[in-house]
């Protein structure tokens, strides 16, 4: 797999290392070098591009601004940002545009073959995905075994029926599953993700909770028994409960 990829920096130093590492790693592309933000995205706009090097405080358009605008575009599922930076200041601001990975300056060529490893095994679990996505698009919801999560730079597999139940908060959400002491970690909203999920199989509850129908242990007229875990159901979502509550009589 070759991934085309463009590299942006204001520092032409900075740029010449960086384009430099890109030309000595086999499944890179160099396809533009850019000294600013606001040319990058013209060239973003016209070509084709699944890498983004990018450095942050840049004149005119910064990096994080760049990045906001792709996350928004037509690219956005196809184009991910790799920060390089001398500032670490960024990084939480990085995580929140879903960036594959955030190399501090200087960086050697081992960090950034590193972080153009972890581009390379995103767009492999993506297109594999996609591809069986293809194969099955006539298939029901419940047909979809997996989902894939962002989780500390790295795309996680997780199988579906292995969900307990979701808890969504302020910037992030908790994805709870079986045989895991620790909930996933997750920049993405609840929306986003229970969109994601087979409809029959999941349901939400609570503004902030969904959960999974199989793994309910008992009920009563306002919460849900998972294991140990007691959920309510507010009453926004009475209605949708209580049909499913008359499938337990």
């Amino acid at each position: 797999m070759i991934l085309n990829c463009i590299a942006v920096d204001d520092e032409p130093v900075s740029l010449n290392l960086l384009c430099s590492y890109i030309e000595q790693t086999p499944f890179l592309n160099l396809t533009g070098r850019y000294s600013n933000g606001i040319e990058a995205l013209k060239a973003l706009d016209i070509n084709q591009t699944d890498i983004v090097f990018l450095d942050i405080r840049m004149a005119d358009l910064s990096g994080i601004e760049l990045a906001r605008i792709v996350e928004q575009s037509k690219n956005k599922n196809n184009t991910r940002i790799i920060f390089t930076t001398a500032y670490d200041q960024y990084a939480i601001e990085s995580y929140k545009v879903d960036a594959v990975d955030y190399l501090l300056k200087p960086f050697s060529f081992v960090d950034f073959s590193r972080a153009a490893k972890k581009a390379q095994n995103y767009f492999e679990i993506i297109r594999n995905h996609r591809s069986a996505t293809d194969i099955k698009e006539s298939a029901a919801d419940k047909e979809k075994q997996y989902i894939y999560l962002k989780v500390d730079y790295q795309l996680v597999k997780v199988d579906i029926n292995d969900i307990l139940y979701i808890e969504g908060q302020k910037d992030y959400i908790k994805v709870f599953v079986v045989n895991e002491p620790k909930p996933l970690l997750t920049l993405t909203s609840l929306k986003t993700l229970e969109e994601k999920l087979p409809p029959a199989d999941f349901m939400r509850l609570h503004r902030s909770f969904i959960v999974s129908l199989q793994k309910i242990k008992s009920v009563t007229k306002n919460s849900v028994q998972l294991g140990q875990t007691t959920i309510p159901v507010t009453e926004q979502y009475k209605e949708i409960f209580q049909k499913f509550l008359s499938t337990w009589v």
